[in-house]
């Protein structure tokens, strides 16, 4: 076995790459952006009026100012031409020329045809100068970043209609074993209903992959055919057991005859030893994951996720670091996927550990916001220290 260390690192070193794709800007949400993204002009664009008011000249004297005009957003830049004038400002309009200050409706009394101002006036209030945001030519969106609605705005600003994004992989999704079927059918008392491969297809579907799904019984020959097929129409492939030791376990078998690069079987963790990792071609990328349901799922948060992000180039964050709520001791020298309700008290964010009946326990997850990350080393956690976590529920961390 290798350490959990290892094992992330090699996974790390043999990443995919689909090149870059162009979509329309609209439908880019959740993608990741390869190109960066300037300021096509200055942002404002000109000094912009930010309250519905009157714009004047400003002076320390006068507090009545005759209304002389009116500047509407979206109309051509007016001019203001005596001192003395005042002119009605929209929000969102461009300021007229010889207008330094604006006053808000509230703050003014209009009145016979002049406004009279009954509050304290500070020179150069309400107007947004023009490039006080940004100017032509700055970086406003470095490539690597995944998009949420607030880069849509911007793309839609600069005049983006369409965007170049890292193009997504090919996802199969591989279940074995003759216990397991359809979840529309009612199980017989040696059988389950398949549920890994739907998570794993559920979590998928939020990274914005449409993977397909295939069932592999335990028969080798049938398992080769299938994975002769998936080879060539498929970037990645996520099988959810058939990796361990068991005299029905063919996939490892089939996948070395089949030219499948192992570049690691078995890691010193916990839930999830058998894990295997390996490649075909350098193209196809085999995350094979042990078949109960906690070992699939911490797995695939832990490695797969990650892979997938360095994958598409996003720009990469040190994972985050939560303090546990509670003792806990384990004491095999293997990394440990401790599962975690996340909590919050005086002290802030904190993960408070939840027990379970091993790797088998599907309704545990229910409770189940993450994993803490215990390192092989360590066989005693004391309340308040820290470990990396991995998200498993989207709770807004």
């Amino acid at each position: 076995m290798i350490s959990a260390n290892k094992a992330f690192s090699l996974i790390m070193e043999n990443t995919g790459n689909w090149g870059i794709e162009e979509i329309p800007f609209y439908d880019a949400v959740g993608r990741i952006l390869r190109e960066d993204i300037l300021a096509d002009r200055d942002f404002p664009p000109f000094d912009r009026v930010t309250m519905d008011g009157i714009g004047i000249k400003y002076s320390e004297e006068s507090t009545q100012f005759r209304v002389n005009g009116l500047q509407a957003a979206g109309a051509v830049q007016k001019e203001l031409l005596d001192a003395n004038d005042c002119m009605e400002v929209m929000t969102g309009a461009i300021c007229p020329k010889g207008i330094d200050t604006v006053i808000p409706y509230e703050n003014i009394e209009i009145k016979d045809g002049f406004a009279i101002i009954n509050e304290a006036v500070k020179q150069g209030r309400n107007i947004h100068k023009q490039g006080y945001d940004k100017c032509k030519g700055d970086l406003l969106i470095p490539k690597g970043r995944k998009i949420s609605t607030a880069e849509i705005g911007i793309f839609a600003t600069v005049g983006k209609s369409t965007i170049k994004v890292s193009k997504l992989p090919r996802v199969a999704i591989l279940s074995t074993g003759d216990e397991l079927i359809e979840v529309e059918n009612t199980p017989e008392s040696h059988q389950i209903r398949k549920s890994n491969v739907w998570a794993l297809k559920t979590d998928l579907s939020q990274l914005l992959i449409k993977a397909d799904m295939f069932h592999l019984p335990d028969l080798k020959d049938d398992i080769k055919k299938a994975l002769e097929h998936i080879i060539q129409n498929y970037d990645a492939v996520l099988l959810s057991g058939g990796v361990s030791k068991g005299k029905l376990d063919f996939i490892p078998e089939v996948m070395e005859a089949l030219g499948i690069k192992k570049i690691f079987h078995r890691v010193k963790q916990r839930p999830g030893k058998p894990f295997w990792f390996g490649t075909f071609e350098d193209k196809v990328h085999f995350f094979a994951f042990p078949g109960n349901p906690i070992s699939t799922y911490s797995n695939f948060h832990h490695y797969f996720v990650s892979w997938l992000d360095r994958s598409l180039f996003i720009n990469e964050q040190k994972p985050k670091r939560i303090k546990i709520a509670a003792e806990f001791n384990f004491d095999l020298p293997l990394t440990y996927f401790l599962q975690v309700k996340i909590i919050v008290d005086s002290e802030g964010i904190k993960a408070l550990p939840i027990k379970g009946k091993g790797s088998g326990d599907l309704a545990n997850l229910l409770d189940t916001d993450g994993f803490l990350v215990i390192p092989e080393e360590t066989d005693h956690c004391s309340i308040g220290s820290e470990y990396d976590y991995i998200p498993f529920r989207n709770i807004g961390l």
